[in-house]
């Protein structure tokens, strides 16, 4: 695992390389899966949780607004701590798309790990572990 402060290096499909410095500060957070550093807009790479207004069912078949709670949780466990996310690509929204940080602790990793966003297998399996421990707990 690289540290947090050094520049990302990934390659693309394209077979280039994405350097970027990473993007350090206090986040705004959009929603679970999204965060806003100095103007910045980024989406956490590998995961994807449910849209701020999006409502789910719980395991009673309960609706509950699924969206407002990964945005809160994510918003809370940043509190006012500043982040440092590690750039990796870009999306087809022009998004950053990286890793991000609250001093050594993996916020994407969190997310899934707790239940609120799933790993985006479509992109990455980096976070499939987090999600079977969530889905057994």
């Amino acid at each position: 695992m690289r540290h947090p402060l050094l520049a990302a290096i990934v390659m693309l499909q394209g077979g280039g390389a994405f350097a970027a410095e990473p993007i350090v500060g206090r986040a705004s957070v959009t929603d679970g899966d999204t965060v806003v550093i100095q103007g910045t807009r980024i989406r956490l790479f590998g995961i994807d949780a449910p849209e701020s207004a999006q409502v789910c069912e719980d395991a009673a078949g309960k609706e509950y607004r699924c969206g407002q709670v990964a945005a809160l949780a994510l918003s809370d466990r940043i509190g006012e701590a500043p982040i440092s996310c590690e750039p990796r690509d870009t999306d087809c929204y022009g998004r950053t798309l990286a890793i991000c940080r609250k001093s050594l602790e993996d916020l994407n990793a969190w997310m899934v790990a707790q239940g609120h966003a799933v790993a985006f297998r479509r992109y990455s399996s980096e976070y499939v572990g987090q999600e079977a421990q969530a889905r057994a707990a």
